[in-house]
């Protein structure tokens, strides 16, 4: 089965993308990792109390306030434990270049990561179980995380600067400029991004540029996954792996070690570049 990432920055298009690998004439699975997100914080996970432990103390408004119960308007507020967390108010404490938010940033993502990772895992190997060609992981910080080692295809969804902050602004009104800049900003830039998807070379890593309309971008996700089909990842050979497993874990390691090999190429290319600036 392959396992294709999809990945980009802040509104460079890559949810529509999901949306339309999700629908014919693709209709993939899609293996969301911000929806994991979401679950792994939900009130009374193990990530949930270390979020409020590490960031409550010193993060007003960290927790959103206690429904009231209809029924009952004497219903008394519900224990901390049971509050989802005020994402905005979490986005503002970890969102910005300081020294300070980075390492928030680095603490909050080193509680959340792992139990994404595992949650994806399960979910990858029901979608094998069930005879799927390919899935689609949906992850916007797959470099950030590391990823990308074990995805043999990666389709980068890119924009202009200029572009992901008028559709930013434009999807969260709430927004101040100050705010969109500060949060395009953390996920880093897409020039490095691009830059480390073109490397993989040809049929491994695909870039897509979304500054245009709708129809632009259906088109070349339709070519990009015309070239993958047509490279030989999908046919007779999904069966073999499906009935004889050990030649699939050897095929998975053998994916692993590529996307290793190749991260490990470009971060030696990328330090000698900045030596010799």
């Amino acid at each position: 089965m392959l396992l294709l990432a999809l990945t980009g920055s802040l509104a460079t298009g890559k949810s529509t993308v999901s949306t339309l690998l999700s629908q014919p004439p693709y209709n993939l699975p899609i293996i969301d990792a911000d929806l994991f997100a979401r679950k792994v914080v939900e009130p009374g996970t193990p990530a949930y109390r270390k979020i409020l432990k590490h960031f409550g103390p010193t993060t007003p408004n960290l927790l959103l306030p206690a429904s009231k119960n209809i029924n009952d308007d004497k219903t008394p507020t519900k224990p901390q434990d049971s509050r989802p967390l005020n994402r905005a108010a979490l986005g503002r404490r970890i969102f910005g270049p300081s020294p300070e938010r980075i390492k928030d940033r680095k603490l909050l993502n080193n509680i959340i990561h792992p139990a994404v990772r595992r949650a994806m895992a399960l979910s990858i190997l029901t979608h094998f179980l069930h005879g799927e060609w390919a899935v689609i992981l949906d992850i916007p910080l797959l470099y950030d995380s590391n990823l990308d080692i074990f995805t043999p295809v990666i389709l980068m969804i890119a924009a202009s600067p200029s572009i992901q902050m008028q559709r930013l602004r434009a999807r969260d009104g709430h927004l101040s400029a100050r705010d969109a800049e500060d949060r395009v900003v953390s996920q880093g830039g897409v020039g490095e991004k691009v830059e480390r998807t073109e490397a993989r070379g040809r049929g491994r890593g695909f870039v897509v540029w979304n500054d245009g309309g709708m129809g632009e971008l259906a088109e070349e996700v339709g070519r990009v996954m015309g070239e993958v089909e047509r490279g030989g990842r999908k046919g007779w050979w999904r069966w073999v792996f499906w009935v004889c497993w050990p030649v699939a874990v050897g095929w998975g390691v053998w994916e692993v070690g590529r996307g290793w090999w190749g991260r490990r190429e470009w971060e030696r290319g990328k330090r000698g570049r900045e030596r010799g600036r």
